[in-house]
């Protein structure tokens, strides 16, 4: 594991990749090992969240993005949630695919990663992975979500700076706004802008940005592109600049830091609490019927209680002792 760290702090693409592949197969213990390793080479990256609906052309403006972020000398770490095969458990859509123009760049690593089921628009094993990216050294680390529409708000949490992409015929702005995307967006894009309908809805999103003013100092801003011409990528790359700079010269940096060790923090003691229940459960019931059976006669929430009594009382009393 040592070596795996060492290799993977240097930027080995090789040793990031089976680091990922443990957190993402849930490989304990080395997962558990290697995220203690890791934690005292994270905190530099910048993260940015891509969001937005299905065909909103996110994959694309990426790619763009990358061209402007690579100009500058700036390494970058691309998360891409795709939907899951529910046979397999892999990613179907494979973004990488379309960036497939700085794939043998070595200032980028791009990871595709199934979201497993898993609801907000992120894989279970994102955060991790953003670790790992960040570990490695990289300047920027851009997390594009899987583009499921009106429940891909998590990734608030995990970025910096959140960026929602959405398309002339993604339908009425006011449905954006009921979705919660105002709250977590800091920049709108409206890509394929060359569109119809797409004035209208610059119109009804400039209108409703008025009118939803952010109470943190930060105007949110509305760029306008058409991605597969590379048209408005400057200006989308302008204001993530603009919007860094603001969260540099506010309390709100430290903030969402803050916050993202907090949600860290109550994750992994529900995975270590989670860990002792299923091995408990293994022991008392080794045959799921007879678990199956205990609900039926005393109900869940009592089987449940008496587990939970089992596990937590005799630590608490031998504290006590």
């Amino acid at each position: 594991m040592d070596k795996l760290i060492n290799k993977l702090i240097n930027g080995d693409k090789r040793s990031v990749a089976r680091a990922i592949t443990i957190i993402e197969n849930n490989q304990q213990p080395e997962k558990k090992q290697l995220i203690k390793l890791l934690y005292p080479y994270t905190g530099k990256a910048k993260i940015i969240g891509i969001t937005g609906p299905p065909g909103a052309g996110k994959s694309t403006l990426v790619d763009g993005l990358l061209y402007h972020i690579r100009k500058q000398q700036l390494t970058v770490g691309i998360i891409a949630i795709d939907p899951s095969s529910p046979y397999s458990g892999g990613a179907i859509l494979g973004d990488r695919i379309r960036m497939q123009h700085h794939a043998l760049d070595p200032g980028v690593f791009i990871r595709s990663m199934g979201n497993r089921g898993e609801l907000g628009g992120l894989a279970k094993a994102t955060e991790e992975t953003v670790k790992v990216l960040d570990a490695m050294g990289n300047d920027l680390i851009i997390v594009e979500t899987v583009g499921v529409g009106q429940s891909e708000l998590e990734i608030m949490n995990t970025a910096d700076t959140t960026v929602v992409v959405l398309h002339p015929s993604t339908g009425d702005s006011i449905q954006t706004a009921k979705a919660g995307i105002m709250e977590i967006a800091d920049i709108f894009v409206i890509n394929k802008s060359d569109l119809q309908g797409a004035e209208k809805m610059a119109y009804e999103l400039e209108m409703l940005i008025g009118r939803t003013s952010s109470t943190v100092g930060w105007q949110k801003k509305l760029v306008k592109t058409i991605g597969t011409e590379k048209q408005g990528i400057d200006q989308l790359w302008e204001s993530i600049r603009e919007h860094q700079q603001f969260l540099a010269s506010s309390e709100l940096f430290q903030k969402k830091r803050a916050g993202s060790l907090h949600r860290d923090f109550k994750s992994y003691l529900h995975e270590l609490f989670q860990l002792q229940v299923d091995k408990h459960l293994k022991q008392a019931y080794p045959n799921q019927a007879d678990l199956v059976q205990e609900m039926s006669r005393k109900g869940s929430w009592q089987v449940a209680e008496e587990i939970y009594d089992k596990l937590l009382k005799p630590q608490i009393k031998e504290k006590a002792d």
